[in-house]
């Protein structure tokens, strides 16, 4: 057997409208299809859907706070320039969204969000095409301070 892609995230989210607004209206996802009120199906247009939001409910357990098993967080590619990426930075500053941290990678530069659940995001650009021949490439640097 061969992984040929990552096909789709879901989250549970303790309220639908909420995440569906940060995921929709300020992340720019496209909604693809809802479940009445029980999740909202997320596509940048590459499949069906990469992202499904379920909802649990209010009453849910929160996400434990330091080392855990399970998802540490889930990066979004939201272009191949420092550009993009400082206008990805202005847009959620003027959305309220808060910084948790930023990353020079070498071959990508990141900044890290969460979502109103706590979920941890990766917001990145690929500045470096040299891990498509050297894969490699993508752990030889380690991280830096990301200068924008």
């Amino acid at each position: 057997m061969e992984i040929k892609e990552l096909g789709h995230v879901v989250l549970y989210v303790s309220d639908l409208e909420r995440s569906r607004h940060f995921y929709g209206d300020v992340l720019g996802w496209k909604e693809a299809a809802r479940l009445g009120n029980a999740g909202v199906m997320f596509s940048s247009g590459r499949t069906h859907h990469e992202l499904l939001l379920l909802a649990v409910g209010k009453d849910a357990a929160p996400i434990p706070q330091g080392h855990r098993l399970g998802l540490y967080h889930i990066a979004l590619k939201v272009g191949d320039t420092d550009d993009e990426l400082r206008e990805a930075l202005q847009h959620i500053t003027n959305e309220g969204v808060t910084m948790v941290g930023s990353a020079d990678h070498g071959v990508t530069h990141s900044l890290y969000i969460k979502d109103p659940d706590g979920n941890e995001i990766e917001l990145y650009v690929d500045v470096d095409s040299t891990w498509r021949e050297h894969p490699e490439a993508v752990a030889a640097t380690g991280t830096r301070p990301l200068r924008l």
